[in-house]
């Protein structure tokens, strides 16, 4: 008996969540289309959309989710009107709500043999009600590229999970907040969920030995505490925390704390974590609604880090410090001042897809 325990013990699969630094194969992105995400600027959306596009395609593929034919076809006028050549892009139909890909997507694990991807529940931030369209999008992205999918299962209910909530080195960290995953009052995405069970849950479906938990998220910020907007990985023991210097603003309080908190901290191999600090843009506020702008909301592509600008003096700092720790890539500013009307930015709409890595044999 004590056998076959063992050999039942050896086959449970060990999954590792890829850092976004490393290989993709793709980006996937989703052609925006809804007016209420950007009211009276959708038009120029599309623009800044393209230059996203324009950035990534020379590295790897980027695969555009749209909503029909006709969606498809605004989107490659687009493309074409923007000089972008399509060769890398692949299009992909399924009716959306929103289309922040990075949260209604999958992560995508690696067990050493083959990508996977985790299908965690999404219900729009547990704020909004239009998510029924956007909760099919793992099942597309399985069934269309033929991926395995794992549902995470804890005490038989589906766990909810945005990617932007979480951020993770590929050796078995991560970070999140409080804020997001722990209130229990405002945006609860698992109702009497503990540190201990959302431990479980990592370790089982994504590989995380160590989480690291932060406080409070940036102020505006509609998702109640992202840690994209706050604090990322830049490599395996190296985060970018931003931090606001005037005393008086909202956020200075919450980042000094989050600070606080990643003081001697360590990764899940034991080394210390080295925190570099990333200024925040002047406050944006648009039809008196503060906006979360932040440099933190950066995507890492395979030939380029593209960064969100703001018309800020700090956007020059910001691209500086970003372009010392990724020596290996372009630090690009991407000008986000009307993407951030939607409540997010570079990161929250982009999801990378992990090439295979094999294990040594």
């Amino acid at each position: 008996m004590k056998n076959v325990t063992k050999k039942r013990e050896s086959e449970v699969r060990k999954f590792r969540l890829p850092a976004e630094w490393e290989k993709h194969e793709a980006t996937w992105i989703g052609w925006p289309h809804n007016a209420s995400d950007w009211p009276g600027k959708l038009s120029i959306i599309q623009w800044v959309y393209g230059e996203i596009v324009s950035k990534i395609v020379p590295g790897e593929k980027v695969r555009i989710i749209v909503n029909d034919k006709l969606h498809q076809e605004k989107a490659k006028k687009a493309l074409k009107l923007a000089e972008i050549k399509t060769g890398n892009v692949e299009f992909y139909e399924m009716p959306s709500n929103r289309g922040w890909l990075r949260d209604s997507g999958p992560a995508f694990v690696s067990d050493g043999k083959k990508i996977s991807l985790v299908a965690f529940g999404f219900n729009a931030w547990a704020k909004y009600n239009n998510w029924r369209k956007d909760v099919c999008t793992p099942d597309m992205i399985s069934g269309e590229r033929k991926i395995e999918k794992i549902t995470p299962l804890y005490n038989d209910r589906k766990v909810v999970l945005e990617g932007g909530s979480i951020d993770y080195n590929g050796a078995g960290t991560l970070l999140t907040t409080e804020e997001c995953l722990m209130d229990k009052k405002i945006q609860v995405r698992n109702p009497g969920f503990s540190k201990d069970d959302y431990a479980a849950v990592f370790k089982k479906y994504l590989g995380i030995e160590k989480i690291i938990w932060l406080g409070k998220g940036i102020a505006g910020d509609d998702t109640h505490g992202h840690v994209d907007d706050l604090c990322r990985f830049v490599n395996k023991n190296t985060v970018v925390l931003v931090q606001e210097n005037n005393k008086k603003d909202k956020n200075y309080k919450p980042l000094n704390e989050n600070r606080e908190r990643l003081e001697g901290e360590k990764t899940a191999d034991g080394e210390k974590l080295n925190v570099i600090y990333l200024p925040m843009p002047s406050p944006i506020v648009f039809d008196g609604m503060r906006l979360p702008a932040s440099y933190a909301n950066f995507y890492i592509s395979n030939n380029a880090v593209l960064v969100p600008t703001f018309n800020d003096p700090n956007d020059r700092i910001a691209l500086g410090i970003l372009a010392e720790l990724f020596s290996d890539r372009k630090v690009i500013g991407i000008h986000a001042v009307d993407l951030v009307w939607g409540l997010g930015t570079l990161h929250c709409l982009t999801h990378e897809q992990p090439a295979l890595i094999r294990k040594n044999s």
